[in-house]
């Protein structure tokens, strides 16, 4: 740890901002490592990429959490996308993160963006049926009450009642390294609420424990959604916000992602 550029407890949290030689910036929420410069794109590109890609003609997507605005870089890669909501719980996780991490808070500069600053299991709660094609959740359990009641029953069925029929929503995952993380005990959880296709992925990434990341990618009911093959693949020459092509995501790797050890 060379540097602390910023260390401070906000509204609901407390952030620690830290330059590492071998990381770059490093930030920690709630003492639980949130990203690294080095690799944060893997996350973010996963995260949004794997959900958005499986679905024809998105429209209108919400971004619960992700105040860091690496979420919003990657969804503006999607030019068919008109509406893209995010509400997050402390503007002052926003504001450091314009600050610190410019490249990845990149995001809030696309004019479709519509910040929300408040709780966000309230937020869904006054949502309309229907209203999204995709919601990406942006939180992990550990990172406090907020990432708990974020992941629970009541909540994930607001996020069915707020996708159209055939909507998708995908959130972080414990890694299949976790020896008390069983995938098909979620995958059963998840199925019991989305009534469409329910599927766990991975990726690497190296900061975080054991290396590797999970996510859960589920679909409302209606049209059917093949998550593991992509039919709206990104278009190489459309940026959006973000300052070049993905470093991590294709459509192999997309596929691959599914792909899980025998054990």
């Amino acid at each position: 740890m060379e540097e602390i550029p910023f260390h401070g407890k906000l509204k609901y949290q407390e952030l620690f901002v830290f330059q590492s030689s071998t990381h770059g910036k490093v930030a920690i929420l709630n003492g639980f490592l949130q990203l690294t410069e080095r690799d944060e794109f893997a996350y973010q590109e996963m995260l949004t990429h794997l959900p958005l890609c499986s679905i024809p003609n998105t429209k209108k997507v919400l971004l619960i959490e992700g105040g860091d605005g690496g979420i919003l870089r990657e969804i503006s890669r999607h030019s068919s996308v008109d509406q893209i909501d995010i509400c997050e719980i402390d503007e002052m996780v926003v504001n450091v993160y314009k600050k610190y991490f410019p490249d990845i808070a990149v995001g809030y500069k696309d004019p479709r963006v519509n910040l929300h600053i408040g709780d966000g299991v309230a937020f869904m709660k006054s949502i309309p049926k229907g209203t999204y094609d995709a919601i990406i959740v942006d939180a992990f359990q550990s990172m406090g009450p907020q990432a708990e009641e974020l992941s629970d029953v009541c909540f994930l069925e607001s996020v069915v009642r707020a996708l159209r029929p055939g909507g998708v929503m995908s959130s972080p995952a414990e890694s299949l390294w976790f020896k008390n993380f069983v995938i098909a005990d979620t995958i059963a959880h998840c199925s019991k609420i989305f009534k469409g296709s329910v599927n766990y992925a991975w990726t690497t990434v190296p900061a975080y424990t054991s290396g590797l990341i999970g996510f859960m990618l589920c679909s409302s009911e209606g049209p059917p959604v093949d998550f593991k093959h992509p039919i709206n693949p990104l278009n190489p020459e459309s940026y959006g916000v973000a300052k070049g092509p993905p470093k991590f995501y294709n459509s192999e790797i997309h596929t691959a992602a599914f792909c899980l050890p025998s054990f």
